[in-house]
């Protein structure tokens, strides 16, 4: 079963958003950007020590809007595949989620 986070539209190009689903041991935390007109889905943990990226509701991106940045510990990931291009976990990668786009809305399984 497919849960809906919201309509494409809603997440503008050059941002991110955190989406919540779920609750307990199943519960999710994804962020979600908009790059170069594609969408791209994460899990919100940082494989250096699984904090969130963002201390703040979605700032998730550095100034520019071309990298998230981990506000914990300053690590950068490319939006494109999530890889850590500096800090403490360089070379590793956030967790990639899968993301159906139907009728306009995009939605995680």
């Amino acid at each position: 079963m497919s849960i809906i986070l919201c309509r494409v539209d809603e997440i503008a190009e050059g941002t991110a958003r955190s989406f919540v689903i779920g609750g307990g041991t199943a519960r999710r935390d994804i962020v979600v950007a908009r790059k170069d007109g594609h969408i791209f889905a994460y899990e919100n943990s940082c494989p250096h020590e699984g904090t969130p990226l963002e201390t703040f509701p979605d700032k998730f991106l550095n100034q520019d809007g071309s990298l998230f940045v981990c506000s914990t510990h300053g690590a950068r990931f490319r939006i494109e595949d999530g890889f850590c291009v500096s800090g403490p976990c360089e070379g590793k990668a956030l967790m990639s989620v899968a993301v159906l786009i139907e009728h306009g809305r995009l939605s995680v399984e």
